[in-house]
């Protein structure tokens, strides 16, 4: 049998159960007595070492069954939450972060990882081995029930019997890997062994796995048991469990002595690996109701209907029958409603989502893109032929492909979130390796982006996390001395602006020192001394190639590299980052990227005889526009509307054509005055500007294609685009226009 493709599987949701874990990891201290939140986290941990195990990756097995010890003496609340224990968490997760990497290379390990590993379940032995020993010192103190419940809760319980919960048999509760045939165990095989121990009472044959018939593998076990078990005299839970020794490495093996608690069953019910959604099945999948006692819980139900139909028109609800008949307990039916709640959850998530290659996304990008040009020629040509049933029915095809272009596009976008997410474990490696207190607070991790914008911004976003933590957070006892609290906060945040995102990495440090780096661009010739320059111009002087002003070299910062490599990454998808910063206040450092990277909505315009686009998002108006040739109001400024804003020639730019003269574009279609100029107004990171163009197109969908390495020198030009008639028309880039712009005006001003 061919595994290549279920191997893809299990290495793909394996990384995302590493990063859950390691999330859950950095939380584990604020929520050490939240049972949920640590059951969630002991199952991560198992379903990588089942899912190893079935693949024969014995070294993911082998440590990730000493991890999963102390979690669950964790969740039993035998082992206590500690730093330490917290580190040294946070230490095995990376391990079998590279167990598995090394796995999917088909790498061995090196003596190296080997000793690590060895080290590791060392240290991991070790919290088990003081669980050992607490437990011998406080045997006679009661342990901690698995669930807290309130007062009058623990009074209704102990003044009512509960029937079905309270036995007087074992309870087994058996899952068998999906490998058990493979290794060639029988499951029955230990059902009948057990009789030799004891009499079996009831037993259920949970089915609820088995697949239908198309998608059944024989070689797989789908099935497991439910057993009430009377032992004989002298057997306890350790000579039950020997029966099962084999098993208890691939397999599920809970054992609940004669008259349990109601917590042991209820935290049973919340451990139930089936996915069940009827409030029967999980009842009797948790042995806490039999098959007999279900059957007559449905005849009621059934009775129910029928001599009440003529007053209430429908039938009790199957768990007030049981409560009401004293099959089982409120609190018991309260765990199986909030198991059948989660259920019903996972199920809706199953049945919306799929997981798709993201290979095939992105040739699915590229032939709706094609299909967006093919489109366009077939608008074009259709208006030539003046058929009015032939524009109807291409313009409803026009309005299909602009469906199919939406959806696909939607379908690359993904939340910020988890990039976000993935700093946490950064924050809290470099604040104890330096001594310092910080919190990272997550805003916007719901807004989406495009799936390729998402990975190429996390080294960006790590170099920016990482200078804030080095030189922008002081140590505790700086920050309690300038009046702030010792821990500091650093923010991430994300949200949607005039057509593009934007990302702030913000902190409330100790900020950027205006007359070091003054003094430092004095150094290096960048400014003249006594020069006068605005507080936003110096602070982007820090993203300059070689410019630190680190006292000393460290192995975070200090070489002159890290943000001039964010600048560049940043330049390259053609977003902008900006700074603003308050001395002992803190430092904000501000994102603007694009949506996509793929098609985007533009407005086409003509610069001499050559077609432009501008992003749609981008455009705020198009207007004419009368300039006063003699003083242009000052500079290249016109007014509108009351707002000054700054303005640029395209054809004076790209062509050297001073304006005012007539270019060849305005000679072949007449000019609408000698004096009147054409204007499109755009908007970018916050920041205002009209480019004047010889004439106006109109809307276009566009789809972007790269420049070869021939046009690298285009500064103002960030891709091209094919039109309808097969015309290429270059994208304006318009954030390095707004950004040359803004440098005019500074330059303007400053003189």
């Amino acid at each position: 049998m061919n595994l290549d493709s279920a191997k893809k599987v299990f290495f793909l949701e394996s990384r995302e159960n590493l990063q859950r874990i390691e999330e859950n990891l950095l939380t584990l201290v604020d929520n050490a007595h939240d049972i949920e939140f640590i059951n969630a986290l002991f199952r991560e941990v198992h379903t990588i070492k089942g899912s190893a195990g079935m693949f024969g990756y014995q070294e993911v097995t082998d440590f990730a069954h000493n991890f999963e010890n102390v979690l669950d003496g964790v969740r039993k609340f035998e082992i206590t939450v500690t730093p330490e224990l917290v580190e040294t968490a946070l230490d095995a997760h990376d391990y079998m972060k590279l167990l598995i990497s090394y796995a999917e290379e088909d790498r061995e390990l090196t003596d190296d990882d080997l000793r690590q590993g060895e080290l590791l379940s060392e240290q991991l032995r070790g919290f088990e081995d003081e669980q050992t020993s607490n437990d011998s010192i406080s045997s006679s103190i009661p342990k901690k029930p698995l669930i807290q419940k309130p007062e009058a809760d623990k009074q209704r319980d102990q003044s009512s019997t509960a029937p079905g919960v309270e036995s007087k048999y074992w309870h087994i509760s058996l899952r068998f890997g999906e490998n058990v045939f493979t290794t060639g165990l029988d499951p029955f095989s230990f059902i009948v062994y057990l009789k030799n121990i004891g009499e079996i009472k009831n037993l259920i044959t949970v089915t609820e796995m088995i697949p239908e018939f198309k998608d059944f593998n024989p070689e797989i076990c789908y099935i497991g048991f439910e057993i009430d078990f009377d032992a004989a005299s002298g057997v306890d839970k350790t000579k039950i469990l020997e029966v099962f020794e084999f098993l208890t490495d691939d397999c599920t093996v809970i054992i609940l002595p004669p008259h349990s608690e109601v917590e042991h069953y209820c935290q049973l019910i919340a451990d139930l690996p089936e996915s069940a959604v009827q409030i029967g099945d999980i009842l009797t999948q948790s042995g806490t109701l039999t098959k007999i006692e279900l059957e007559e819980a449905l005849n009621l139900q059934q009775h129910s209907k029928k001599s009440d139909s003529l007053n209430t028109g429908g039938r009790p609800l199957l768990g007030e029958v049981m409560l009401t008949e004293k099959m089982i307990s409120q609190p018991i039916m309260e765990a199986a409603l909030e198991k059948q709640k989660e259920n019903r959850v996972k199920e809706e998530q199953r049945k919306r989502s799929i997981r798709i290659d993201a290979d095939k996304v992105d040739q699915l990008i590229t032939l709706v893109g094609e299909l967006v040009i093919s489109g366009a020629n077939i608008k074009q040509r259709t208006a030539k032929l003046e058929d009015s049933d032939l524009t109807e029915a291409v313009e409803q095809m026009a309005r299909l492909v602009d469906d199919v272009r939406d959806s696909t596009m939607y379908i690359r976008m993904v939340p910020i979130g988890e990039t976000f997410s993935s700093f946490k474990r950064t924050v809290h490696d470099l604040s104890r390796d330096m001594n310092k207190k910080v919190d990272l607070v997550i805003n916007g991790g719901e807004t989406e982006l495009d799936k390729t914008l998402v990975e190429k911004i996390q080294d960006p976003l790590m170099h920016i996390v990482r200078n804030a933590l080095d030189h922008g957070i002081e140590t505790p006892e700086e920050r309690v001395s300038n009046g702030k609290k010792q821990k500091a906060i650093v923010n991430l945040n994300a949200f949607h602006e005039s057509g593009s995102i934007v990302i702030e990495v913000s902190d409330d440090g100790q900020g950027l020192s205006r007359e070091k780096i003054y003094k430092k661009a004095v150094e290096n010739g960048l400014l003249a001394s006594g020069q006068t320059v605005d507080d936003r111009t110096l602070w982007n002087m820090i993203m300059l190639p070689g410019f630190s002003t680190a006292a000393q070299v460290t192995d975070i910062s200090g070489r002159g590299v890290g943000m001039d490599v964010v600048k560049k990454n940043i330049d390259s998808l053609r977003g902008v980052v900006d700074i603003d910063s308050k001395e002992s206040e803190g430092t904000t450092i501000r994102i603007h990227l694009p949506l996509t990277l793929a098609i985007i909505d533009g407005f086409l315009v003509t610069v001499e005889k050559q077609k432009y686009v501008f992003p749609l998002d981008m455009v705020l108006e198009c207007t004419d526009v009368e300039f006063n040739q003699d003083d242009k109001e000052g500079g290249d400024f016109f007014t509108l509307r009351g707002e000054v804003l700054p303005y640029l020639c395209l054809q004076e730019l790209f062509y050297g054509v001073a304006m005012g003269e007539k270019s060849s574009d305005e000679v072949q279609h007449g000019s609408q005055g000698e004096n009147k100029n054409k204007i499109v107004i755009v908007e970018y990171a916050r920041k205002r500007a009209g480019f004047v163009v010889d004439r106006l197109l109109g809307e276009f969908q566009t789809v972007i294609k790269p420049l070869g390495r021939l046009f690298h020198n285009m500064h103002w030009i960030s891709g091209a685009t094919i039109l309808g008639n097969g015309e290429v028309a270059l994208i304006i880039d318009v954030p390095r226009l707004i950004e040359y712009v803004s440098k005019m005006v500074n330059s303007r001003r400053a003189q």
